[in-house]
């Protein structure tokens, strides 16, 4: 497996768009009703629809945000089987960071729960790809 990150892409190629977001300075993660792991909300990009939609639409249905400003970090792509690309063709999405100021009370989603972490969990849903997004995220905020 292997992430790689751009600064753009072609807007065709993007499948994805995955939210890194804060709440209360929390990080939010997700938990699926049919996973014991955590993730970063995020999803795949519906056919018509803009990638910025996506995260949009993505964000609510997973986290309930309702209130919230979000901007583009990068470009990420995946090489390698995994959960969501049965190919080890690379795949690329769109990441994005979220400030939620307002959630709903409840989900609309396959999400069980959210959870509001002050340090990033141990067990991931997707561990070879997830934490490294958050670890490009935290690298550019830094510059």
């Amino acid at each position: 497996m292997k992430v790689q990150f751009y600064e753009s892409v072609n807007d065709d190629l993007l499948k994805f768009a995955v939210i890194i977001a804060k709440y209360h300075d929390k990080w939010v993660f997700c938990k699926h009703k049919q996973r014991q792991t955590f993730e970063i909300p995020g999803g795949h990009r519906e056919s018509h629809e803009s990638i910025l939609d996506c995260a949009k639409r993505e964000l609510y249905e997973e986290t309930g945000a309702l209130d919230f400003s979000i901007e583009p970090i990068c470009v990420y792509s995946v090489i390698g089987k995994n959960r969501v690309n049965q190919t080890s063709e690379e795949s690329f999405g769109m990441l994005y960071y979220a400030c939620i100021q307002k959630l709903d009370n409840e989900l609309h989603s396959e999400m069980e729960k959210i959870v509001l972490l002050d340090n990033l969990p141990e067990n991931w849903t997707y561990p070879l790809i997830q934490p490294l997004l958050i670890e490009e995220f935290q690298r550019r905020e830094l510059l």
